[in-house]
């Protein structure tokens, strides 16, 4: 799938794609490993799973005895839609006013603040993948 700033994925879809990011896996098996991190019921497994397939979030191949689902979505472009979605609502697209909030929050530990001037470092010289 390629990358969209309109992806947005609901808290139960980032749920399922956290599971499918790490291995493709059956419906049992997201029941199970779902089942165990929120009580999900089979029912409920399956009807996010059929959302996010009609949304072309998922796929699946039929496996021996069942359907093995896959990501349809890389977890990157994921993440950089709900980042500009954040940056977009929450700071009128100001990168500025977002690091400014992160900053005077206390939420930045001293190693992030030196990753982040690295960044910036790189950013600078045009190096930024």
């Amino acid at each position: 799938m390629e990358e969209r700033e309109t992806i947005r994925l609901s808290d139960s879809e980032w749920r399922v794609m956290e599971e499918l990011w790490t291995a493709p896996s059956t419906l049992m098996e997201l029941v199970r490993t779902l089942g165990d991190k929120t009580g999900w019921a089979k029912s409920t497994v399956a009807t996010v799973l059929r959302r996010m397939e009609a949304k072309g979030l998922v796929t699946y191949e039929e496996g021996e005895k069942a359907r093995v689902y896959h990501s349809a979505l890389r977890r990157e472009d994921a993440a950089l839609a709900e980042t500009r979605s954040l940056l977009h609502r929450a700071y009128h697209g100001s990168v500025g006013l977002m690091m400014s909030a992160l900053v005077k929050g206390g939420s930045l530990k001293p190693e992030e603040l030196e990753e982040l001037q690295a960044i910036l470092r790189e950013a600078e010289r045009g190096r930024v993948t």
